[in-house]
């Protein structure tokens, strides 16, 4: 009887509510629709996010990719161009802005990080495949340009030891472009010393920087080639021919001596005395010598 009474009771309370549903909805509509406007926005903040994950970043990711492959293309374009006596290495210079300019759009901070990291590689990359000399001013407000992308590299990757040695390890050869081997070594010893950056690419190249430091320092000067001899041409001197005599002369050949000085080692493959080596040259001119006719004229 309990259990049958509880059962009625529950019955009693539903129908009592849902009659009273009609006049509990016209008393609390403002409450009902502050609620379902909340839903909405959260159902909107949502969809929002996974779209912003899912397709944003998609297109961050594609975007960062093509400018690589801009980045890539325009180093082999460059190094052809050497190839034909042409300068290039200016075009280099649009994939690094646009490198810049991703990074401080994108709100993906290891993606800013390398792409700032790849701007200071176009930036040092372009100074180095200019052909001839670069001024000084040139060279320290690219090279300047350079380390503010990598610094910049630095500040986004503080939570990649990787980049992050990375980024420090190009401030190291910025200070090396500038001359500065003090403050670069110092860059360097900090990259080894740090144990977080152990067995990053960065830290090994840092050690071999270190290693070979001394070799950069020195001025390389290439001594220049001498200038080869000019061989002077022999001269040959032809006397004209009389055809009115019976018998026409033969024209005299005077060949000048060749200045001609033999390397030590090398030997002639001509006998002075053997006169079978010498070239023909007497045949070849007989040979354009008209013969006299029968009246000798």
């Amino acid at each position: 009887m309990k259990s049958e009474h509880r059962h009625e009771l529950k019955t009693n309370e539903l129908a009592e509510w849902l009659g009273n549903l009609p006049k509990w909805t016209k008393e609390n509509l403002t409450t009902i629709l502050v609620v379902l406007a909340a839903i909405v926005v959260g159902a909107t903040f949502l969809f929002w996010r996974t779209y912003n994950k899912n397709v944003v970043q998609v297109r961050g990711h594609l975007e960062f990719s093509n400018l690589l492959d801009q980045l890539s293309a325009g180093k082999m374009q460059v190094l052809n161009a050497q190839g034909q006596g042409q300068d290039l290495s200016f075009i280099l210079l649009q994939p690094a802005n646009s490198l810049g300019n991703f990074a401080q759009n994108t709100s993906n901070n290891r993606m800013a990080a390398l792409a700032l990291i790849k701007q200071g590689e176009a930036l040092r990359t372009e100074l180095h495949y200019r052909p001839g000399s670069i001024s000084v001013k040139d060279l320290t407000d690219q090279i300047n340009q350079a380390k503010a992308a990598y610094a910049g590299a630095v500040q986004k990757s503080s939570e990649n030891a990787s980049l992050k040695a990375t980024a420090e390890f190009g401030l190291g050869l910025c200070e090396e472009e500038l001359s500065n081997f003090q403050e670069a070594q110092q860059i360097y010893q900090g990259i080894v010393a740090n144990a977080g950056y152990e067995g990053t690419v960065a830290n090994a190249a840092a050690k071999h920087r270190l290693e070979t430091m001394d070799d950069y320092r020195q001025k390389v000067v290439f001594k220049p080639a001498p200038e080869p001899a000019a061989a002077t041409q022999p001269t040959i001197q032809l006397n004209p021919v009389d055809t009115n005599q019976s018998s026409a002369t033969q024209p005299t050949i005077q060949l000048n001596p060749v200045d001609i000085t033999v390397p030590a080692g090398v030997t002639l493959p001509i006998d002075g005395n053997n006169t079978s080596q010498v070239p023909t040259i007497l045949q070849e001119v007989n040979s354009k010598v008209p013969e006299p006719n029968a009246s000798g004229e």
